[in-house]
């Protein structure tokens, strides 16, 4: 394939604004919806929410074999308060880069899986089949791919997943889950010459924060994830200096990994923090944890050219993906996250992504497609 297609593809898809929020994904979705219905794909675009739009394509799909499944994400963060030296919609090519916000994360590896998809099929068939997932609402709590699975009842079945999101093209075969809430603490205001008079929701607040600190998972470590940690990263309360507050709260951060129950960990947090902290559940994602002696993995090893027991892998990621929704819907089927970003570079002013690991990445999942069905176990 000429490497002009994927960049002019790319340009495309970053000529989109969807910064999240608030997303209007409705845009590139039916212009993808578009291209792949004109090379045979089947294409549906459920409804987010008004102006927001998933996209599922698929082809040759059976009723008796899996599809390879690719999940990707339409939306992206907002552009920060930093000013960009590049048009962060004009996809501008410099220097052997593509520059815009969504080049890395992950625009450039949904225009890299769309011709990827549709060449395979130019060169041959593929007895599973592949069936593309590109969601609305990922950047906040992957929301979008939630709703998807959840009201959609359309993604089938898969015999493996592929998400696309910013790795340099290293195959990552995991990442944490995540359980984030916000704690809720009341009290009684006062004046703050007659404390007794009131009840303090700031030292009630406190209180629970030491308490998340000292908290303990007590489960064995996983060989890819390691150990759950927890963290609250944002506290506030009060209104002035010299009232007693009656409000005060906390936002805590668990991240998860496969050894970890999330409602069990739940449970006894919100026992250890007492009836005086009302916890909000705001995310709650199950990590992404696949092994390594896994065929597919295998298969996108020997793509990628990583020998097994190679330096650095097995690896695993910090971040949460789409994947953590889709593996568990698809049943544990083998996940491997692998996309042409540069991880550093997500959400960073003047985001780019090398073309050359765009070109990488099509050869990758074009592989990915054509090898699957004949890959000997």
């Amino acid at each position: 394939m000429d490497n002009s297609a994927l960049i002019e593809l790319t340009k495309k898809l970053l000529s989109f604004n969807t910064i999240n929020p608030p997303g209007n994904e409705e845009g590139i979705a039916r212009f993808c919806a578009e291209l792949l219905s004109a090379d045979g794909f089947e294409v549906k675009l459920p409804e987010f929410e008004p102006g927001r739009l998933h996209l599922i394509a698929e082809k040759g799909i059976t009723s008796h074999k899996a599809p390879v499944v690719f999940s990707g994400h339409f939306d992206v963060v907002p552009l920060g308060a930093a000013e960009w030296t590049t048009d962060p919609f004009g996809g501008e090519v410099r220097d052997g880069k593509i520059y815009g916000r969504g080049s890395g994360d992950m625009k450039g590896g949904v225009a890299a899986m769309i011709l990827a998809a549709m060449d395979a099929f130019r060169e041959g068939t593929s007895e599973y089949g592949v069936r593309l997932i590109f969601t609305a609402a990922e950047e906040l709590g992957c929301k979008g791919i939630e709703q998807l699975v959840k009201s959609s009842g359309e993604i089938g079945q898969a015999s493996a997943l592929i998400i696309g999101e910013p790795t340099s093209n290293m195959p990552a075969t995991g990442h944490k889950g995540a359980i984030y809430m916000n704690a809720v603490t009341k009290g009684k205001t006062a004046h703050s010459s007659m404390p007794h008079l009131g009840e303090n929701a700031i030292y009630k607040a406190a209180e629970s924060v030491l308490k998340a600190r000292d908290f303990r998972f007590n489960v064995q470590e996983d060989t890819l994830l390691g150990y759950p940690t927890i963290n609250v990263g944002k506290i506030s309360g009060g209104l002035n200096l010299n009232s007693v507050p009656d409000h005060a709260e906390f936002t805590i951060d668990i991240r998860t990994t496969s050894k970890t129950n999330h409602e069990e960990t739940l449970n006894r947090l919100a026992h250890e923090l007492g009836t005086e902290t009302n916890l909000e559940v705001l995310v709650n994602m199950t990590s992404v944890h696949t092994n390594e002696d896994e065929p597919f993995v295998r298969l996108v090893y020997d793509i990628c050219g990583i020998s097994r027991g190679s330096q650095g892998f097995p690896k695993a990621l910090p971040y949460l993906t789409d994947g953590s929704v889709l593996q568990k819907a698809y049943n544990g089927v083998p996940a491997v996250i692998l996309g042409p970003g540069e991880p550093e570079m997500a959400h960073k002013t003047d985001e780019y992504c090398y073309v050359n690991k765009l070109e990488e990445a099509y050869r990758i999942y074009k592989n990915i497609i054509l090898k699957w069905r004949n890959y000997i176990c």
